[in-house]
This record gives C-alpha cells, structure tokens and sequence, in this order.
C-alpha cells in the first residue's frame, strides 16, 4: 500500500491511498479520513460509496464530511466507484465501465474480468481497513446514487455485516430504470431473474435483517422521475415492514450541494447506530 495524499483536517487526516486489489486484479485508490480519536483508540467506520463518473476524490473534497466526522469520531472510508487499469473493460458512454461498477459482481464478459465490486466493498476493503487503521469493526455505509444503490443493496445482501446504512438520491429499483438495465444488461445478461438479487426493492421482500434505512432524497432532483423513483422503496418497505425514514427535499437536486447540506445528520444517524 502506498500513501499518495496527506492533508490536516479538523484534527485528523485526510489520506488517499494505493492498494493492490485481488478481487478486481488491479490497483486501486481509497480515501481515509481519520478523525483525533483514532490517535486514542479504534473508532467504528462509515464507508461510502459513489455515484457515476465519480472516483474517491468526489466525497473527500466536496462533501464536507470531515468536520462532523472528527466531531463524532468517525472513520470515512471512500473507494472508487470502479476498477481502473490497463486491461480493464470499459464503454464509451458514462453510464457503463469505468466509473460505473455498480457495486455488482459482474457474470457476463468482458466484465467479470475485474467488475468484482460487491465482493471488494464487502470483503476485501474492511479487511485491509481494519488491517491497517485503529478500526473497531462496527461499519456503517452510505452513498450517493448509484453509491446509494450499493449502499442499500450491499446492506440487504450481508446481514449482520453493517450495523448502520442510508443514502442520498440512491437509485432504488435499478431492473426498472435506464441506469440499471443498461448496466445489468452488461454485467449480467438478459435475465431480469439473475438482476433481482442486486434490486433494492426486491431485496426487502425477503431480507433477513431490518435494518433502518435512511434515504434523502431532492424533489428538484433531475433524476427523480425517470431514474431514482423514491416511492417504489416506500412502497417495497411498507409491504414488509422494513423501517424506512424517507426525507423528501424541496429544492434540492443531485448535487454536491445537496449532499453536504445533510451529511452531518447522516453521520449522526451512523454514529448513533454504531456505539
């Protein structure tokens, strides 16, 4: 592992590292937050994910998530949203490849190749994580769009593995919209069956665990009709029972700006689920 960014930050430090992945066979970059009170002792962890074209700068620097952090005494963990490399099969379009993982295991070629997300999130990143850094073990995970997708998804997929999840403008229902049929096309096939287990809204049908979710999500969102549609989780939770707190926002799109307006109350969310 090689450490390629240090910057102060609220007491702690704002890291960006290199690792060598197994599961996507290629290196890739994280970023690292740790608060003061890792100087004192392990600190429980929220891993974030993000959405398409995004890489680990996008959450770190646009967020503004380190001040509330260091306040709760939060690790921030934030992979890319890919693997990247030389060998590694990409599209021209934004929405497919490159920038664009999915937080999926990918089945179909040339994808599987490397498009291992879910299991690197899951599996491997904690491991290195808790390897490396004065981690508790208590993980929570959050993200934005497609990263909320993963969030929830990855949530629902490992019980027991989280003790605390949200998400901003996450896309919900991804068998059912452009975004996610395009990519699951791609990485699985023509098997909407096989797409199911990788649906938010599916998943709550039979997940084995309720853990609350926490979504926000703008009402001036470009995407909110035609790619997030929010109601469908409600209806999915409602069905089942699922706890869902669903914060509608006025005047608020899919922007940076909207995420750094109510990130603190989505790490408080975090830090109180993790004591």
């Amino acid at each position: 592992m090689q450490r390629v960014e240090r910057h102060a930050s609220f007491g702690g430090w704002q890291d960006v590292y290199e690792i060598d992945s197994a599961t996507l066979g290629t290196r890739t970059r994280v970023g690292v937050y740790l608060p003061p009170q890792a100087l004192q002792g392990p600190c429980p962890v929220v891993y974030w994910l993000s959405g398409l074209t995004c890489n680990e700068q996008n959450f770190i620097t646009k967020a503004g998530a380190q001040r509330c952090a260091a306040e709760l005494g939060l690790i921030l963990v934030a992979p890319d949203t890919s693997p990247r490399g030389e060998g590694v099969a990409d599209a021209e379009s934004y929405d497919l490849g490159i920038g664009a993982g999915f937080y999926v295991n990918a089945t179909q070629a040339p994808w599987n190749a490397h498009y291992r997300m879910h299991d690197y999130v899951v599996h491997e990143l904690p491991a290195w994580v808790e390897a490396n850094f004065p981690a508790s073990g208590a993980r929570g995970i959050s993200g934005h769009s497609m990263g909320g997708h993963g969030a929830l998804v990855l949530a629902l997929r490992n019980p027991g593995r989280y003790r605390s999840v949200s998400a901003f403008s996450p896309i919900v229902a991804p068998s059912h919209v452009p975004w996610g049929e395009k990519a699951f096309t791609a990485y699985f096939g023509d098997d909407r069956g096989t797409w199911l287990h990788w649906d938010a809204c599916a998943l709550i049908e039979h997940a084995r665990e309720r853990l609350p979710l926490l979504v926000d999500q703008g009402l001036a969102d470009e995407f909110l009709e035609s790619q997030l549609q929010p109601e469908r989780l409600r209806a999915a939770c409602e069905a089942v029972g699922h706890p869902l707190d669903l914060r509608l926002r006025p005047g608020y799109d899919h922007s940076y700006y909207f995420i750094a307006s109510f990130i603190g109350e989505h790490l408080s969310h975090h830090a109180e689920m993790l004591r």
